[in-house]
């Protein structure tokens, strides 16, 4: 992703840190962000929504608050060490626990990609009859393409504008429908588990709080290119990133809490339980019009692409971090990482007999990988060796450590529950 040489030649870059000045450091948050509305998300904010109603609503908000802290924390790492999650994990453990570690993730960011595709096919599917395996195909070779001959700074334009186009659609769609805000309200913040439910709220979790995520996030926020020797900068870096990443997850929070309201106002209160994105499409046609059902759409394809450029760059930084090399799509090790997990996912596609249960299943499959790489982390970012000066708090490691068990918790009760 970027030089370490060059980041700690920059000693006398002092950027001017005033409050429009915050607007250049806006981008890695939202790149993260595409992970949590992606097409996995949509399935089982649908299936929440149509089956639950409203009562599912904090599942989201809990899953943001986590995601917020957690995010922020593997952010940290990055900037004051200069090295991502997965680099961090290759020097400072033994190569036998930290390679095994960093395969579950590389498999984690397969399962995402193959969610993400097979939603852009999806929703290709609905707008001009493509079908699903084709569809498949072609969202694939446009997103090698775009990972392989663009710069970072160019992804991150295209997909502050695919998040942006997102939300103005969802803010288009909440508009349409009569949502019972006050159900909506209460909701967001009073936990409930209907019978049955635990698998969709494990689900949730697991496409809100994704462990590809976290390795991202402690790379690209190294695009800024932080000057490691200077600790006034690094200080007043961090308060950036943590407003980045605040307002970047908020914007996340919105626009899944919308996929929810939706299902619940047109679904839920209509007696449809969703169990198909394209069987969502069809039913929004004539309860809400054609044009509610092709923005429904549009959305969704640029969720599948845009996420899938993420999963991307998430499997590149974590197979070069092997190696203990930083992202770079013109290293033969981070091409490797890219091509290699989407490759993964194309082909388990292609094995697919349920694109919706696909969708489900591959969150499912994220919420249980992701007590590893958050104690992975905790533990790198708690350590003094690895943060020097900017190793955790106490305070700062009883609040992840409750986010550990809380995972750890939810998992064990999906097992019981499978």
């Amino acid at each position: 992703m970027v030089n370490k040489n060059k980041i700690l030649s920059i000693e006398g870059h002092r950027p001017q840190f005033m409050a429009l000045d915050f607007i250049k450091y806006i981008g890695p948050g939202l790149i993260v962000t595409v992970g949590f509305i992606d097409p996995g998300n949509w399935a089982s904010n649908l299936m929440a929504g149509s089956t639950y109603g409203y009562e599912l609503l904090f599942t989201i908000t809990l899953s943001t608050i986590m995601l917020i802290i957690l995010q922020h924390n593997a952010a940290h790492l990055g900037i004051a060490t200069g090295y991502c999650l997965s680099e961090a994990a290759s020097i400072y453990l033994k190569p036998c626990l930290s390679r095994s570690i960093l395969i579950t993730a590389i498999l984690a960011a397969a399962s995402t990609a193959m969610a993400e595709i097979l939603g852009a096919a999806i929703a290709l599917n609905m707008l001009f009859k493509i079908p699903i395996k084709l569809g498949s195909v072609m969202t694939l070779v446009l997103i090698m393409w775009m990972l392989f001959t663009n710069s970072y700074k160019k992804l991150e334009k295209w997909i502050i504008g695919f998040v942006s186009i997102i939300g103005i659609s969802f803010i288009i769609e909440l508009a349409l429908v009569n949502v019972q805000w006050g159900k909506a309200v209460v909701s967001w913040f009073m936990p409930s588990f209907p019978k049955g439910s635990m698998p969709i709220i494990m689900s949730v979790i697991g496409a809100v709080v994704m462990p590809h995520n976290l390795f991202l996030h402690s790379e690209i926020i190294q695009s800024r290119q932080w000057n490691l020797k200077d600790e006034a900068i690094i200080e007043k870096q961090l308060k950036y990133e943590f407003a980045d990443t605040l307002f970047s997850m908020i914007i996340g929070w919105a626009i899944n809490s919308a996929m929810v309201l939706i299902a619940a106002a047109t679904f839920f209160s209509n007696k449809i339980t969703v169990t198909d994105l394209s069987q969502a499409k069809q039913m929004l046609e004539p309860l809400l019009g054609r044009w509610a059902a092709v923005i429904f759409a549009i959305a969704l394809l640029l969720a599948g692409v845009s996420s899938t450029i993420t999963a991307g760059m998430a499997s590149g930084s974590i197979f070069a971090g092997i190696y203990k090399e930083p992202y770079d799509i013109n290293d033969s090790h981070t091409r490797m990482g890219v091509g290699v997990t989407l490759i993964i996912s194309i082909l388990i596609i292609f094995f697919i007999t349920d694109p919706f249960k696909g969708l489900i299943y591959s969150q499912m499959f994220l919420s249980i990988q992701l007590p590893i790489t958050v104690f992975l982390q905790i533990y790198l970012t708690s350590s003094k060796e690895v943060m020097g000066k900017y190793s955790n708090s106490m305070f700062l490691k009883i609040v992840l450590g409750i986010i550990a068990v809380i995972i750890t918790a939810l998992n064990i009760m999906l097992l019981l529950n499978v």
